[in-house]
Formats: structure tokens, sequence, C-alpha cells
């Protein structure tokens, strides 16, 4: 029995830090319609351990990508999680080549409840928020009723980002 539920938590966490095939695809439409591009490349972000250890946000060759078009970078792209009122979701942010939010969409959203978050109205709200900002729940960021947990928590996540997102570009990572 301990053997079943070590495996089964081993191959949640596994699964989790991989993308399926739906939610690559999902990542290449937006990528392609947000910088209108037929083709790309992309590039992990590598981050030494000793700056990694002082981000908000740890970076590793699965989650931050450079975006490349004709050899020229076009922008970047972060996939992460966010936890809903009982599960995680996933999401993404692309950010142009200064570093601005273009656009912020839910990948996987896993709840029966809350999942007014993944609404394309309520995530243009993080357009064009800089590295620079502090956002606020309530604030710059409008709630949303009974998607309270999920709205705050990818708030959050966005804010531990754009501060990750300073650090990288102060330390010449990006």
């Amino acid at each position: 029995m301990k053997k079943l539920a070590f495996l089964t938590i081993l191959a949640l966490i596994i699964s989790s830090f991989t993308t399926s095939k739906k939610t690559e695809a999902l990542i290449e439409k937006e990528i392609k319609t947000v910088f209108n591009i037929e083709k790309y490349s992309k590039q992990p972000i590598a981050v030494s351990k000793e700056i990694n250890e002082t981000l908000p946000i740890k970076i590793d060759d699965t989650n931050f990508f450079k975006i490349k078009n004709d050899d020229k970078i076009t922008g970047y792209y972060y996939l992460g999680q966010a936890f809903g009122k009982a599960d995680y979701f996933d999401f993404m942010v692309i950010f142009d080549k200064d570093l601005i939010v273009s656009k912020v969409k839910v990948l996987v959203y896993r709840e029966d409840h809350g999942s007014e978050v993944g609404s394309k109205r309520w995530l243009n709200q993080f357009n064009g928020k800089k590295t620079t900002e502090n956002l606020v729940y309530q604030k710059d960021i409008a709630a949303i009723s009974g998607a309270t947990i999920s709205a705050k928590s990818i708030t959050n996540e966005v804010n531990k980002l754009l501060k990750t997102v300073t650090i990288l570009h102060n330390k010449k990572q990006l």
C-alpha cells in the first residue's frame, strides 16, 4: 500500500513538470498569435545556482524561455503554477522583448469552481504590466466572485515573476 501511494505521488510530481502535447499546442498558438509570427525557436533561460537561490521563483530549463524569430529575441515566456482552492492550475506569461507583459493565459484548470480566473477579459488586466510594478489584488487587479483564491494566487505568482524577471534583467541574465 505504501509503495502504491509513493508511486502515485511520484507520477504526479513528474507529470507536473512536463507539458502535454495539448498544452504545448496551446503555448505555440499563443506565442504565434501574440507576436504575429509563424516560425520561432525557444531556448531555456539558464540561471546560475547562486542567482537562482536569490529569486522569488526558481528558474530551470522547463519553465522560462527566450523566444527567437530570425535569430532575434522576440520575447520570453514563463510556465507556472498557482494554487486554487484544492489543486494547482497551470498558466503562462508572455513578455515582449522589453519585458512587458503581453499576455497571461491559464492553460490547465483542474477544479470545478473558480475557472473564471481563466477568462480572457479578467486576464487582460495583466497586459502591459512592467517588471517594476507590484500588483495589488482588488486594487490593480479586480476581484472575481467565486474565484477569489485562484485570482489572489495567480496575482501573487505574477508578482513573484515580475520580481524574478527584474532581478534576472539587473544581473544581465536576460
